[in-house]
């Protein structure tokens, strides 16, 4: 599948972008107020996907995954819970300029299924930061998956645990990650916009981040439920555009 554009996600769905209703910073009561009604419970025997973040991170790369994986079934059913992380309990910024506001700390995150690495244009600072690298090295080992988008596979690379695996970053990135890394195998990232092996899955991030995101969501579900889910986003209408 082909993505080269898609459509500006609906400010509305990022102002708060909550996805626990366990936190009280998520919930703002006021008169007439429906966010309470469009915020998806959190259910202990559903899989959790989590969505780390950082000051600075690219919000299309946290966006596209959650515009994913928070899609119901075809019969309304919700299938995942999908969660942000970040250090701390703080309001998020990311590069774009919104705000927005992390459901768990590093402390108190639930147990994840997988874990979604973003990156930043500026990578220097979460690489060099102890408590990101430990906090992706920790989930690492509960998960059954760990995707990096863009510049995040140089948080993977830091980390090591994806040593000796294929991976790829954004478009010009690959030889200086290959330098940093020489443990990991950076793919040409010229000619590859997706890489799975074995857990570790990862792309060129920004915009096609809905890709690994789509192509994750197939392994864990179905083919059937991820052609619902690109009817929902409409990418049939984008093919036909492009």
């Amino acid at each position: 599948m082909k993505l080269s554009s898609l459509p500006a996600l609906a400010i509305s769905a990022l102002l708060v972008f909550s996805c626990n209703t366990d936190q009280k910073t998520s919930t703002i009561e006021a008169p007439g107020d429906t966010l309470t009604t469009h915020l998806k419970p959190f259910n202990p025997e559903l899989p959790t996907i989590g969505l780390l973040m950082y000051n600075g991170v690219l919000q299309s790369e946290v966006v596209a995954t959650s515009d994913v994986y928070a899609k119901p079934t075809i019969d309304g059913e919700q299938i995942f819970n999908v969660i942000t992380i970040a250090e701390t309990s703080k309001p998020i910024v990311t590069e774009e300029g919104l705000r927005l506001i992390p459901d768990y700390t590093f402390d108190n995150c639930p147990k994840l299924d997988v874990l979604f690495v973003p990156s930043a244009y500026d990578m220097y600072s979460q690489v060099h930061n102890p408590a990101i690298v430990d906090f992706i090295k920790t989930k690492n080992e509960e998960t059954s998956y760990t995707v990096s988008n863009c510049g995040g596979a140089q948080l993977i690379g830091a980390s090591g645990i994806a040593d000796g695996h294929k991976i790829v970053t954004w478009i010009g990135g690959g030889k200086q990650l290959q330098m940093d890394y020489p443990n990991l195998l950076v793919q040409d990232d010229s000619l590859i916009t997706y890489v799975k092996d074995g857990k570790f899955h990862s792309s060129n991030g920004n915009l096609a981040s809905y890709v690994s995101a789509l192509e994750l969501l197939e392994i864990m579900t179905s083919k059937e439920h991820r052609e619902f889910v690109e009817s929902y986003l409409y990418l049939d209408r984008l093919q036909e555009w492009k």
